[in-house]
């Protein structure tokens, strides 16, 4: 394998394009975003066999005096599953990474959806993802849908709520506004603002996503942000305003979302990661019809050679940021998410 920056490799988009297993997060625009966010260093160890992408395990170094230095494939994705050849020895290609890593100091390397990795291996964190076929068409993902879901649907278009949707800097603007009410409600800091105007920069401006917004008596109540590359889509970011929950927004948005993709030939839209124990996320992606599938991370420290498990937030933390104000809360934000990648 050699080792590749994205950033600096002319046409590497195309390059993924060779491989049918390639997804956004393999994209040069991802990178970008974290890499100029967050100033991670891209290390995209790869083979390229008669001009085509045949094995890719990208990562992002990650630099931090709070949490150390380590390698990440990749920092803030939901799941990055690297692409592996079926001939492949995947525990040789392992080494390598970990010899590098090794020589490098890294503390760890994390791989977040690993399909891979040798039976018995414990898991450092499980999520479950979800996965919806757009191909049957409209009607019949509409019929699809479970009862509760349609009704949901119904309801916010009788009440009156409006999506559209938007690749303007504005429309980021009121998906930060709307996620830092979400995150402060779960307890969470919510990312910087320079890291989504990033992601409107080098994603949603070039019209690789977009935004949609749902409005209520000229209100905005609910955002959400869509990713795309090739034929398959992906919904990473969504926030609203708790006071409008019970006007549904967040189904039509997702509905909106549906039929847009399916109509300019997506074929597939992955619904994220959900931690098991959000049974509420959980219960709303269900109810599209979706592929439910385990999304195992690991998490090899290079010092003791031993897969161990990854640490979570206490519930403690998250009641301390709930109470905090909203300005001391951001700032937070600013100051801890490029140590916790």
């Amino acid at each position: 394998m050699q080792i590749i920056n994205p950033l600096d490799y002319p046409d590497w988009d195309e390059l993924l394009l060779t491989n049918k297993n390639s997804s956004f997060f393999h994209t040069s625009n991802w990178a970008r975003v974290l890499s100029e966010s967050y100033k991670y260093k891209p290390l995209y160890f790869c083979s390229i066999e008669n001009e085509q992408l045949s094995t890719l395990l990208p990562v992002m170094e990650v630099k931090s005096i709070l949490t150390g230095k380590r390698g990440v494939s990749l920092p803030f994705t939901d799941q990055c599953r690297p692409i592996i050849p079926a001939k492949s020895n995947t525990q040789d290609l392992l080494q390598q990474i970990n010899e590098y890593g090794k020589t490098s100091k890294w503390k760890y390397i994390e791989w977040r959806d690993f399909k891979g990795m040798a039976q018995g291996i414990p898991y450092s964190s499980l999520f479950y993802g979800h996965t919806l076929d757009l191909t049957p068409g409209e009607n019949q993902l509409l019929s699809n849908f479970r009862s509760s879901t349609k009704r949901n649907i119904k309801k916010a278009e009788k009440e009156g709520v409006q999506v559209k949707l938007s690749h303007s800097l504005d429309s980021i603007n009121e998906f930060y506004r709307l996620n830092c009410i979400t995150r402060k409600h779960h307890g969470l800091p919510p990312q910087p603002f320079y890291f989504f105007k990033k992601i409107h920069e080098h994603i949603i401006s070039m019209k690789k996503g977009f935004v949609l917004l749902a409005s209520y008596l000229n209100n905005v109540i609910a955002c959400a942000v869509y990713f795309h590359f090739s034929d398959k889509a992906i919904y990473k970011y969504g926030a609203s305003d708790r006071k409008y929950q019970y006007l549904r927004p967040n189904n039509l948005i997702m509905w909106h979302a549906i039929k847009s993709l399916a109509q300019n030939g997506f074929r597939s839209l992955s619904l994220g990661r959900t931690e098991p124990q959000n049974e509420g996320l959980l219960q709303f992606k269900r109810g599209w019809k979706v592929e439910e599938t385990k999304i195992n991370y690991y998490r090899f420290n290079l010092v003791t050679n031993t897969f161990e498990k990854s640490s979570s937030i206490p519930e403690s933390a998250h009641k301390i940021f709930s109470a905090l104000p909203s300005p001391i809360l951001n700032l937070a934000g600013r100051l801890l998410y490029r140590h916790v990648g």
